[in-house]
């Protein structure tokens, strides 16, 4: 049986330093994913393409040979002739512009597809995460953050927890300052964070 470890990092380069370890500690590419605010379009598959909404869940993004598009693609595994083609660019409501790339985007796709509410919180819920948590996740998404979720055996817990503990963020003290700004849970119909909402947040908690 395998168990669901997910974590928040405010850095896109803290979660891609963390996928990076999971690959080299051995962790299958299939079991890895990222979800990744893009509001401020830090990631671009091409200069044409149309980021796909959840609800009407389309084809991965084609290759342009960005040097993010290979990172994110080769953090999960795959080469960097194939890394764009499995990087995927969606439009969760509530949440906004991501980039995505494994099983967690994958789900995304497969529940826009077969009609199942509830964006990335069902997603992470669906995976196994306790909604407490995954609204956090959630919103820290929407705040230009970044989600780490990885699926190991019970056995494999003590190796693989410490490094993506690795910069990642508090999810209790994160969950306390939201509530302090007067937020009680992710409400799929707020209004995306704009680019500069995202950079400000960004930098409020940066290292």
């Amino acid at each position: 049986m395998l168990i669901t470890i997910c974590r928040l990092y405010d850095s896109y380069i803290d979660a891609n330093r963390v996928v990076v370890m999971l690959e080299a500690a051995g962790l299958p590419p299939s079991e890895k994913s990222v979800i990744s605010n893009n509001s401020d379009t830090w990631y671009s598959a091409t200069k044409t393409a149309n980021i796909v909404p959840v609800r009407n869940y389309g084809a991965s993004s084609k290759a342009d040979g960005k040097v993010e598009g290979a990172a994110l693609g080769a953090a999960i595994g795959a080469t960097a002739a194939t890394a764009a083609s499995l990087v995927t660019m969606l439009a969760i409501p509530g949440v906004g512009a991501v980039v995505g790339a494994g099983w967690l985007a994958a789900l995304l796709g497969g529940m826009a597809i077969g009609g199942v509410a509830g964006g990335l919180l069902g997603a992470l819920t669906n995976a196994g995460i306790s909604e407490e948590d995954a609204q956090v996740f959630v919103e820290g998404v929407r705040r230009g953050g970044t989600v780490v979720a990885a699926r190991v055996p019970q056995s494999e817990l003590p190796r693989i927890v410490p490094i993506m503990n690795q910069s990642a963020v508090n999810l209790q003290e994160r969950s306390e300052l939201y509530r302090k700004s007067g937020w009680q849970s992710f409400d799929p119909n707020a209004v995306p964070y704009t680019a500069d909402q995202v950079r400000s947040e960004r930098a409020l908690h940066a290292h």
